[in-house]
């Protein structure tokens, strides 16, 4: 439906079930208000297609120049890797940097159902996030300028990571060194907020192996645990077989690292008993000599600010989705095999 003067702050309240005055201030300040009633509004709100008029957009306006970037909870060093580039771009601009970090669900649904509304920002970027229908044309339809990274949607402008190619580079890495028994090692939990890049990464992966007459059988799969007991149980079950896998493909630097500490404890060292390479290429790979797929991750956040300031200023601007290429970075954790170790 679309918004008429019918569809007021009253007409919100009404159908919601709830007082004007949690309407208002769900619009001010929706962390002081219940789960449940925000639930209701938000409902309610998408039901009538209300958009806040602008005088009211203006009351609650306390601050311009306000870049939102919302964003996974910072457990992940490829998050923070990104994260510096958005703030290094907006260093030298009028724009304040506000983040917003999500650990649950809700806690991204209520970003998605609050910001759009508020009128406190001047543009939204969201990174490795979905962002679903509702969430979307509500964006859209409060004009909130918005650019996606690692998530795709055909409203909004993106900076994309081409992760099925990353997965191909490493295996054809992998092969070239000599390796024909690989194994692929990742994390089997996953927030339900999350996307996926690695499903990705290892179809690309099992792709170009199997151009080269390999197979990755199932059992050189293995989806580990957070723990560093559970890493080392389910690498014991890889690496203590008569005939091992050579080399292992981790499609996350952070646990790549993991690994190569939890199979030292086993016994075996990179690379001379056995190969590790990962993905992402984080401040610290270089620092641990870790061959990774560098996706370009500080890059990728000046990049996403540079298609927002574009739009901000021209928003006729087309929409533009980028693809960044990804490529090696060839160090010390994968070398020939038979290659004397430097």
């Amino acid at each position: 439906m679309m918004n008429t003067p019918k569809n007021t702050i009253y007409d919100v309240a009404e159908l919601a079930g709830v007082s004007i005055a949690t309407v208002s201030r769900f619009l001010n300040s929706p962390e002081r208000v219940s789960e449940s009633s925000r639930q209701k509004i938000v409902a309610a709100i998408d039901q009538l297609g209300f958009v806040p008029k602008a005088e009211a957009r203006a009351r609650v306006l306390q601050n311009t120049g306000r870049i939102g970037v919302i964003t996974p909870f910072f457990t992940s060093p490829s998050f923070v890797d990104r994260m510096r580039g958005v703030a290094e771009r907006l260093a030298n601009s009028r724009y304040e940097l506000v983040v917003y970090t999500v650990d649950s669900v809700e806690r991204l649904n209520n970003y998605l159902a609050t910001l759009p509304l508020l009128g406190n920002l001047d543009g939204l970027i969201v990174m490795s996030l979905p962002v679903d229908e509702a969430g979307a044309q509500r964006l859209l339809a409060n004009q909130l300028e918005t650019v996606l990274i690692e998530y795709t949607h055909s409203h909004f402008s993106a900076i994309l990571v081409d992760d099925h190619a990353g997965g191909r580079l490493a295996a054809q890495h992998l092969v070239e060194c000599g390796h024909r028994d690989c194994a692929y090692v990742y994390f089997s939990e996953h927030p339900a907020y999350s996307i996926h890049p690695e499903e990705q990464r290892l179809a690309g992966f099992r792709e170009a192996l199997a151009e080269h007459g390999l197979a990755l059988p199932e059992e050189n799969i293995k989806y580990v645990p957070v723990s560093r007991k559970g890493i080392r149980e389910k690498l014991a079950e890889l690496v203590q077989r008569p005939q091992p896998p050579s080399a292992i493909f981790v499609p996350a630097d952070d646990l790549a690292i993991r690994v190569i500490h939890e199979l030292r404890e086993l016994g075996l060292h990179t690379p001379n008993d056995i190969a590790v390479m990962g993905f992402d290429d984080i401040d610290i790979a270089a620092h641990v000599d870790l061959t990774t797929i560098s996706q370009s991750l500080v890059e990728s956040g000046r990049m996403a600010v540079e298609l927002l300031l574009a739009h901000l200023a021209d928003q006729q601007r087309p929409i533009q989705q980028i693809r960044l290429q990804v490529r090696l970075e060839r160090r010390g954790t994968t070398r020939k095999l038979h290659e004397p170790h430097r």
